[in-house]
């Protein structure tokens, strides 16, 4: 028996592992010069593999997806996948925010270790190997690194191609048109977890671009995120942003803009920091005060822009606006510059294994489905388990028993 899996990311590597576990034997394509680019990217800052917080909690940061995503979140949830690092040496300690990542930090270490497992159970890996389809008699079909047409008749496919949110590394979206001539649903590819543009006054925008606003809290439509966001030249991104961006980029489709509220001091109730603006001495400017009440400049800045002029000199009005600052968002940052990608194949175009209905023997897996999840962990994990899903079900269907 063997299998194709087209796509050397998390999803993709996973599929083969397990498949090359149970004896099967595995040929990886990638088409770019090496595999599990987007994967050490990832890693730069701090490898984020997974979330330890409680199940139902975990599932439900899938949103719509959840329900069809949580099968295979169980059957491979994060302790697993913790386990998985800490077998190929890489052992794991829990952040304070429930994050969970290996002691090395970066992702290289844990990648050499996976390449050596796969290549000791045998997969074979193609790099510089673009996929093209089907050809007119059912095989896939690839362009080497030598151009021409290459043609594979593998027992079964895990298509694991990623999204469109990093076309430099690989994941340029460019399987959609042909997976939908094919007779596959496939929803508009969206940028998830990316920034959003803000109009700010030239003034702002050059004196505070990189400027992190600490300690915020963001609130829209009755979801409010504790964390930090970042000054852009073109507006805000972040990881409190990055947890909102699913609502507010779909809200920016729907009206044409959106409304966020940004608390700027969460952890001081309105009337104690009424009371502390209140204390103003003559002569105090407006800026002053709030530099005295704990406010950074780029905060007091933010300010101005959300009211657009003078801040109000009455301390309750000042209050009132630093807890529920009115920031609004005009657009999406482009695809290509999204941490991830909504949209992908619609899960009624899969089976509950995840194998494609217009395309028998063909599984799909990781970021190319139609899901999307906030930075955490919850990324990476959605896609492991998507792999092991996709190759535990080719398993089943072929007949192998895992090894």
């Amino acid at each position: 028996m063997d299998v194709a899996v087209v796509g050397g990311g998390p999803a993709g590597l996973m599929a083969a592992e397990t498949l090359s576990a149970a004896g099967v034997a595995v040929t990886v394509y990638e088409r770019m010069p090496s595999v599990g680019r987007k994967f050490l990217i990832a890693g730069r800052g701090g490898l984020n593999l997974t979330h330890s917080e409680a199940p139902d909690a975990f599932a439900a940061r899938y949103g719509p997806a959840a329900g069809r995503l949580r099968p295979m979140l169980e059957a491979f949830p994060p302790a697993a996948l913790v386990a998985w690092a800490e077998g190929l040496g890489q052992p794991t300690f829990v952040g304070t925010s429930g994050r969970v990542f290996p002691r090395a930090f970066k992702a290289s270490p844990l990648l050499r270790a996976w390449m050596a497992r796969l290549e000791a159970q045998g997969v074979t890996i193609r790099t510089r190997t673009a996929w093209r389809g089907w050809t007119a008699d059912g095989a896939l079909a690839f362009e080497g690194p030598e151009g021409g047409v290459e043609r594979a008749r593998p027992d079964a496919v895990v298509l694991a191609l990623g999204g469109a949110s990093w076309p430099r590394l690989g994941s340029d979206g460019g399987w959609v048109e042909i997976l939908r001539v094919r007779g596959v649903e496939v929803s508009p590819l969206r940028p998830a977890n990316s920034g959003f543009d803000v109009a700010w006054s030239s003034v702002f925008a050059e004196r505070f671009a990189g400027e992190p606003l600490k300690g915020v809290t963001l609130a829209f439509e009755g979801v409010r995120v504790k964390g930090e966001a970042m000054v852009s030249r073109r507006g805000l991104e972040g990881g409190a942003v990055y947890a909102l961006s699913a609502a507010l980029r779909d809200a920016i489709e729907r009206d044409g803009r959106a409304v966020l509220a940004v608390d700027l001091k969460p952890d001081i109730p309105i009337q104690r920091l009424a009371e502390r603006l209140s204390h103003r001495r003559q002569g105090d400017s407006v800026g002053n005060t709030l530099r005295k009440a704990g406010l950074s400049p780029v905060a007091a800045g933010l300010l101005r822009e959300a009211r657009g002029g003078p801040l109000p000199a009455n301390a309750k009005a000042l209050a009132a606006l630093v807890k529920a600052a009115p920031v609004v968002l005009t657009g999406a940052a482009p695809l290509d510059r999204a941490i991830s990608t909504a949209g992908g194949v619609a899960f009624d175009a899969v089976d509950e294994t995840l194998q494609l209905r217009a395309v028998p023997r063909t599984w799909v897996a990781g970021e190319m489905i139609d899901w999307e999840a906030p930075t955490g962990g919850y990324l990476l994990q959605a896609c492991f388990a998507t792999g092991v899903g996709a190759a535990r079900a080719i398993l089943a269907e072929l007949g192998a028993g895992e090894g």
